[in-house]
């Protein structure tokens, strides 16, 4: 369950890059050839994640269903006890082979890790391309220059396709942390800095619209309960959090609305769209805030999971 959630996240932050990505390199007309690459990556992490998603769903099922199926084997075994076909049946319903999946391949790494070198990478490029502007780090550079925080973006989606595949075997811990804990880190970090390129945009915008307001105070609080969960020790009640994520979740979707009516402002409306998609407010950054928000969920409730045992430990 938790894996697909983080499936589910890594494939919708894949396809908000790929969107914002294409948008703003066809803006800028593709000028280096290297502004392909994160179109591609991005689509291919795209894939891989809604593959993984679905995989995981159909574990669920077949677990399930041969749950169901072990029940029933042992209710006709412990009826029939004197019958050798049905508990010939019984051992065979319970063997381990109704249950089994194949596992990934380390195949399934690699489109995830190369997001994360060529995220890395082009938060060099950007970076680059904002300093060496006239007048270096400047509000204007940073208004107007090339997104720090698209290919971050890009970045986040690897690490959470990486993540997913350890927790979908059970892996206890991630980077030496409880996975949990990891998760609830990542998580906070994410939403931490997809509400600052909000801020920045918005500050650009000048709050215009009371609704404005809203990436740039509700993800804030939302990273910093994710991050109180990251700490060590017992953690409390998550009922705040969990409505601040809920509430995360939303936020995006009801972003791409606001964006949307934005576009229809501007000059000439939707008729113009060819040119008001590219001037208008990003249309695909919004759903970043919900990506980050179904990883944040994942990682409570892993967090409370493993948060049981150790009580008991205790």
């Amino acid at each position: 369950m938790q894996a697909r959630r983080l499936y589910q996240a890594a494939a919708l932050l894949a396809a908000s890059v790929l969107s914002d990505s294409a948008l703003e390199h066809y803006r800028g007309n593709f000028e280096n050839p290297g502004m392909f690459t994160p179109l591609a990556s991005a689509a291919v992490v795209l894939a891989c994640a809604l593959r993984g998603a679905g995989r995981d769903a159909g574990t669920a099922i077949r677990a399930h269903g041969s749950a169901r199926a072990r029940a029933r084997a042992s209710a006709h075994a412990r009826v029939h006890a004197q019958r050798t076909d049905w508990t010939d049946d019984a051992r065979l319903a319970t063997t381990p082979r109704y249950a089994t999946t194949r596992p990934a391949g380390p195949d399934a790494t690699v489109p995830y890790a190369t997001a994360c070198a060529v995220g890395a990478a082009g938060l060099g490029f950007h970076a680059y391309n904002v300093l060496r502007r006239p007048g270096g780090l400047s509000w204007a550079n940073l208004f107007y220059a090339a997104p720090l925080g698209a290919p971050a973006a890009l970045l986040l989606a690897g690490v959470i396709g990486l993540a997913a595949r350890p927790v979908a075997a059970g892996a206890p811990t991630l980077a030496g942390l409880p996975s949990g804990r990891a998760l609830c880190g990542l998580a906070a970090f994410g939403l931490a800095g997809t509400s600052a390129e909000a801020a920045l945009l918005h500050f650009r915008g000048a709050f215009q619209h009371p609704a404005m307001w809203v990436p740039v105070t509700v993800p804030p609080v939302t990273a910093v309960m994710l991050a109180g969960a990251a700490l060590p020790g017992a953690p409390g009640p998550r009922r705040l959090t969990h409505a601040l994520l809920k509430a995360c979740t939303w936020l995006g979707m009801l972003g791409m609305g606001f964006h949307a009516r934005g576009i229809a402002r501007q000059m000439g409306g939707w008729r113009n769209w060819s040119q008001n998609v590219l001037a208008g407010p990003p249309l695909p950054a919004p759903p970043s805030f919900s990506a980050l928000a179904l990883a944040g969920r994942a990682a409570l409730a892993l967090r409370a999971a493993q948060a049981g045992p150790q009580r008991e430990a205790a």
